[in-house]
């Protein structure tokens, strides 16, 4: 949902292309309408890659699952779940190849490869991530696999890319987070909506994310409405503390100052020190 696959697949390519050393090409010619019988391994395997290079993801995933099917618990059966999870993946076939690294896991716990299998199951959940409106179900997975690929292989590439990721599905979760609590404040339920943005504010994985800025203006809408200024006045304090060039801090500052409640320098020429002035203490 966030990067191009393009740029994934490439990054991906060159384990897949370590594992298929062996592999040769077999023509340019379209592949007969596939038979399942007992044929040479590697005509299979070598098949099955003359597919994938050129894209004809399909095609390779029969190839190679019949690699997997006549030579199971195999070398050759290791390299062919490999290029079907990637096959799949690059075919939007995210459950299939989300099956195929649950299997390749099962069988080939400790070797190496596992790193891969375990990046490209969170990857197919990240791939299917929806926007903030709907259920973020695959954004949980998406988190809880990255985490995974981090705490299990820390100094891998994996690793350094589920770091990213986990920043962005993050970000989409705080966004989700958001959104219900403009909900409940439009529907009138303070407290609800003063919950939601208290989430993203108190969360750490969620201060880092975009959200934050506006989710303390949000504070100082709902607080200013309940007619709570010195909650309002404290939220619009952090906001401009820590974001005084955000446009979130010009509104709160606005609305404070509407409300005989702001700080008498104007976001445009504040100077350190205000923040102590308006909180007592």
């Amino acid at each position: 949902m966030f990067v191009s696959k393009s740029r994934t697949g490439l990054a991906l390519m060159a384990v897949l292309i370590a594992a298929t050393s062996i592999a040769a090409c077999t023509g340019s010619r379209p592949r007969p309408k596939l038979v399942y019988e007992e044929r040479p391994v590697e005509a299979l395997y070598n098949a099955g890659y003359d597919r994938l290079r050129r894209q004809r993801w399909s095609d390779a995933v029969d190839y190679f699952q019949e690699v997997e099917r006549q030579h199971p618990y195999s070398e050759w059966s290791r390299r062919a779940i490999l290029m079907q999870i990637y096959a799949q993946y690059q075919n939007n076939d995210y459950q299939e190849a989300s099956a195929a690294a649950d299997r390749f896991i099962q069988l080939f716990p400790g070797n190496p490869s596992a790193a891969y299998a375990f990046y490209m199951k969170a990857i197919c959940n990240f791939e299917r991530i929806v926007d903030v409106g709907r259920d973020q179900a695959y954004a949980e997975n998406a988190l809880q696999g990255l985490r995974d690929v981090v705490r299990r292989y820390p100094s891998t590439s994996y690793a350094t890319d589920a770091l990213v990721k986990i920043d962005m599905v993050n970000d989409q979760l705080a966004g989700k987070e958001m959104n219900i609590g403009r909900y409940y404040q439009r529907a009138d339920q303070p407290l609800a909506a003063i919950n939601r943005y208290k989430t993203v504010i108190e969360n750490r994985d969620f201060q880092r994310t975009s959200h934050t800025p506006e989710a303390l203006y949000r504070l100082v809408e709902v607080y200013l409405a309940l007619g709570l200024k010195d909650e309002a006045t404290r939220n619009g304090a952090v906001l401009g503390h820590n974001y005084p060039g955000s446009p979130w801090y010009s509104k709160a500052y606005d609305l404070l100052n509407a409300q005989g409640a702001a700080p008498q320098t104007s976001p445009e020429n504040r100077r350190e020190g205000w923040l102590s002035r308006i909180i007592p203490g």
